[in-house]
């Protein structure tokens, strides 16, 4: 197609003379700002439709707005983000707000790179899910754009915070499968490679929260940690790891559904039973854990919950920059099914 051929793109003179009215008032309008009458803003919006104008990203920006929000992603291939994400988009459905999607990198120094093109684009805010950056870099962000953390329990002056209650969540599960009659309950948990935030991720505050629960079952000398990673690589070498024990668990309980899923299948391939021969829970109940054929026990942490008040939170921290800080922690729950049952005799 020859340059003389492109389509020219459609400005906001051309929806004014469309109109017939002024750049002034197609801008009031698209701003929603005081000013316009009813049939005025019909005839903008009827302007618009008719030459498919597209208001420009960089002219907003310009102005002030971009209408568009960035979310960084630790792991496209968990399926819990996409709940989350879900929670976010539902949040921002009637508003003018766009989101852009960023996926996550491993370490701080691509995590940053990550945050900084984010604010190279003048997104108006940005939520990070989980990240590894030092809690004085989250600061930092949150000084430039307005920022929402998800997953990470830190307490930020300028930054809020949505979080699950994951020792409450791990609490669950150990107490569901000691109440059945398991002892030896095995978890399989995802290391932090990132010194500077180690106590503030869930991964971490899970295994912390397995810990506690089993010492106050009186089972501290039952307590079996291997440290893979949540993908459902890391839950199938984690699952064989525990399979190798001179005396195996008689449950397993994985910090992801994801890696719930590889131990599953680790337990298939050593000719297993679940949960007959042992029993296995994941956390995040994503859609899959209710798949017939899966039947997962699982922590419901409300992912889509976790995704709206994040972006609730980040329309809030957008329209007032000074507000205090607020932390929003969920309560899970325990979805139980067909993977976890009383230990073989």
């Amino acid at each position: 197609m020859t340059r003389s051929a492109q389509r020219r793109r459609v400005t906001i003179v051309d929806v004014a003379r469309h109109a017939q009215v002024s750049t002034t008032a197609v801008s009031k309008v698209l701003r929603n700002a005081y000013g316009t009458s009813p049939a005025m803003r019909e005839r903008v919006h009827q302007a618009i439709a008719e030459l498919g104008y597209r208001p420009s990203a960089a002219a907003r920006a310009l102005r002030g707005q971009t209408y568009t929000l960035g979310v960084m992603v630790p792991d496209i291939a968990n399926p819990f983000f996409p709940e989350v994400l879900a929670g976010v988009t539902e949040q921002l459905r009637d508003t003018d707000y766009q989101v852009l999607l960023a996926p996550g990198c491993a370490g701080e120094q691509a995590e940053a790179k990550t945050i900084e093109s984010m604010i190279d684009r003048s997104m108006d805010g940005i939520i990070l899910i989980a990240p590894v950056s030092p809690r004085a870099h989250l600061e930092h962000v949150a000084g430039i754009v307005p920022t929402v953390v998800v997953g990470r329990h830190a307490r930020g002056t300028i930054f809020d915070t949505v979080a699950d209650d994951d020792t409450a969540g791990a609490a669950l599960v150990v107490d569901h499968l000691v109440g059945l009659g398991h002892r030896r309950i095995a978890h399989i948990a995802h290391p932090e490679t990132e010194p500077s935030c180690i106590e503030e991720m869930p991964n971490m505050i899970r295994a912390e929260g397995y810990r506690q629960a089993m010492r106050r079952h009186g089972l501290a000398g039952e307590i079996d940690i291997v440290s893979t990673r949540y993908t459902r690589e890391g839950g199938y070498r984690g699952a064989r790891q525990l399979l190798a024990r001179p005396v195996r668990p008689t449950a397993v309980f994985a910090g992801a559904d994801i890696a719930a899923m590889g131990a599953l299948d680790a337990i298939a391939e050593a000719g297993l039973s679940v949960p007959g021969d042992i029993s296995v829970a994941g956390y995040d109940n994503t859609p899959f854990a209710a798949f017939s054929q899966v039947s997962l026990t699982s922590v419901d942490q409300a992912g889509a919950q976790i995704g709206a008040d994040a972006a609730r939170l980040l329309l809030a921290r957008i329209g007032d920059r000074a507000r205090r800080s607020s932390q929003v922690k969920l309560s899970p729950t325990l979805v139980t099914r067909a993977t976890t049952a009383a230990p073989s005799s």
